[in-house]
């Protein structure tokens, strides 16, 4: 009977894991297969930069906004219930961007995508935390979780480029709705009341005022370059983002339990992490999205002959996560942020060989220092933030982490592609852009080695 019920269990935490890596993967496959179908894709629809840096952020964005709130909600209805319904709507999102007839209906999409991946993708971790009890078969778990990820960021360019040749830019969304489908008949399998429901409350005033903060921060920075940064329309959004972001402040310091406790942010090691992890954000994600452009319009190539471009760097990102966890044994989350950042900056200064119109190799060249970075920063930064706040509070933490980086994708995509429509020729946007990342990156890793020493000293004081 006892080995009976070990087997149940085992076969249970299979069903789990599988159902909830097939989920990661989806989602992280679209916040990078998208940059090899642009030029298709604005070919198909007839769009320019500032379209194509919408469809790109639609998901993001959404993805960002709502990401806590899809954990709070989850813990209200229940994981199971709000993963399956996150895992439908994404799945259903996925074959409407796949037969969109225009660009608008592809946004709206994308839209949709960002809600069900802000659904499934933490409750995807509260499912693995309760089928998993054991705290090292859980570390396990959460592992084979993020290297699923790893793995669909790294393949994301080359999978793009390969189902665009054969079949065409829209397959690269049709491609999810059997993965979701598969993902969601697991999890019907999946027994249910294994999770604990909280009574949380949903922070619906902070939720609204963080949509229009960023939706309107990310709407100026996008469309100020197409319609200029002195248009009137342009002028309000400036006011609304500042009002906003204000009022949002406000309300979270006032209510009981916020969406985004701010009181994380007292202690140096959390508000570095999460500002590390939206650089690294911003600069990767703002740079793939640049680079894929370039790529495919300024060096007439054609998608599969850009997702190979990238393989040197989405590799080494899988690399660096992998071998965070050793490194960051060995040395130490505060120094390897630091190295990463420096990674970063060394890189794209070899980048800026691209507006030198150089051969691919020496661009090539400069891919693994920026892919290890982007690779070992995420997983240094969140143990350094998970080891700064209580583990009751872990899941809320990890949240704003997750957030902090999808916001900053979502910057990232539309600051560069800003200034990219700002100058011309092409080349010369890009070379900007490089200066901007290199510039980010150095600041971050300044930032990080000062709040190192502060973190240091904080922890004295409340020793």
């Amino acid at each position: 009977m006892g080995l009976r019920l070990v087997n149940n269990e085992n076969e249970s935490q299979k069903r789990v894991l599988t159902a909830t890596s097939l989920s990661y993967v989806v989602v992280i496959l679209d916040t990078s297969i998208v940059n090899v179908a642009l030029e298709p894709v604005a070919a198909s629809l007839g769009s320019d930069i500032t379209g194509l840096q919408w469809v790109v952020n639609a998901y993001t964005l959404t993805f960002a906004s709502l990401l806590l709130s899809g954990g709070v909600l989850g813990d209200r209805v229940g994981a199971k219930s709000v993963y399956l319904a996150g895992l439908l709507i994404f799945a259903c999102a996925s074959a409407l961007c796949g037969f969109a007839p225009d660009l608008q209906v592809l946004i709206a999409a994308r839209i949709l995508q960002g809600i069900g991946a802000a659904l499934l993708v933490p409750c995807s971790l509260t499912l693995i935390n309760s089928a998993f009890p054991v705290a090292q078969q859980r570390a396990g778990a959460i592992g084979v979780w993020a290297g699923c990820g790893g793995v669909a960021m790294a393949a994301g360019p080359l999978v793009g480029g390969l189902l665009i040749h054969l079949l065409g830019w829209r397959s690269i969304f049709l491609v999810n709705v059997p993965i979701a489908l598969l993902g969601a008949w697991l999890t019907t399998r999946i027994e249910s009341g294994r999770s604990a429901v909280f009574d949380r409350p949903l922070d619906l005033a902070g939720q609204m005022l963080a949509i229009v903060a960023l939706g309107a921060s990310v709407a100026v920075l996008i469309e100020g370059a197409k319609l200029g940064w002195h248009a009137l329309v342009i002028r309000v959004g400036v006011v609304t983002a500042i009002i906003a972001w204000i009022a949002f402040v406000l309300v979270e310091f006032r209510r009981r339990q916020p969406m985004l406790p701010l009181y994380f942010f007292r202690h140096p090691t959390f508000s570095a992490s999460a500002f590390a992890s939206m650089i690294s954000g911003l600069v990767f994600y703002g740079l793939f999205f640049l680079l894929s452009l370039y790529f495919q319009s300024a060096r007439g190539w054609p998608p599969l002959q850009t997702g190979l471009a990238f393989l040197p760097l989405t590799v080494m990102v899988t690399i660096g996560s992998f071998a965070s966890g050793a490194l960051n044994r060995a040395y130490g989350a505060h120094k390897l942020v630091c190295g990463g950042f420096l990674l970063y900056a060394l890189g794209f200064a070899g980048l800026l060989a691209l507006a030198d119109d150089a051969p691919y190799w020496r661009i090539a060249l400069c891919f693994p220092a920026v892919g290890f970075g982007a690779g070992v920063i995420t997983p240094a930064a969140t143990a350094a933030l998970m080891a700064a706040v209580d583990k009751g509070r872990a899941g809320v933490a990890a949240g704003v982490l997750n957030a902090s980086r999808q916001t900053g994708a979502a910057f990232g995509v539309a600051i560069f592609g800003a200034l990219m429509s700002a100058a011309q020729p092409l080349d010369s946007g890009v070379r900007v852009a490089v200066y901007v990342a290199i510039g980010l990156s150095l600041l971050a890793a300044l930032l990080w080695s000062l709040a190192s020493v502060l973190a240091t000293r904080y922890a004295r004081g409340t020793a």
